[in-house]
């Protein structure tokens, strides 16, 4: 699930040596984090949320697949949630 998420990622921003994905697993759960360069946020992001929502669903099937759940969040360069509502958005 890394590797997915890496690559997409990669090829969506300018600067993709700044691509850093991190996961972290228990028996049900996959967490996901994926931090880019500051100047790369809006390409991941997407207009109105329709990147990463998309990436979201992708990295979910991936889970699912192996019997899992699975969130995906945005982390800006100091390491913190991009957006305090990323999340919830995500659910909307």
């Amino acid at each position: 699930m890394q590797e997915l998420v890496e690559y997409i990622a990669r090829s969506l921003v300018d600067d993709p040596n700044q691509v850093v994905v991190k996961t972290s697993e228990n028996a049900h759960t996959v967490n996901v984090e994926l931090q880019v360069a500051p100047e790369d946020m809006g390409r991941i992001i997407g207009k109105g949320g329709r990147v990463v929502n998309s990436l979201r669903t992708l990295v979910r099937i991936a889970a699912v697949r192996q019997g899992k759940r699975a969130t995906l969040e945005i982390l800006d360069a100091n390491g913190n949630v991009s957006h305090p509502n990323a999340e919830a958005l995500h659910h909307a």
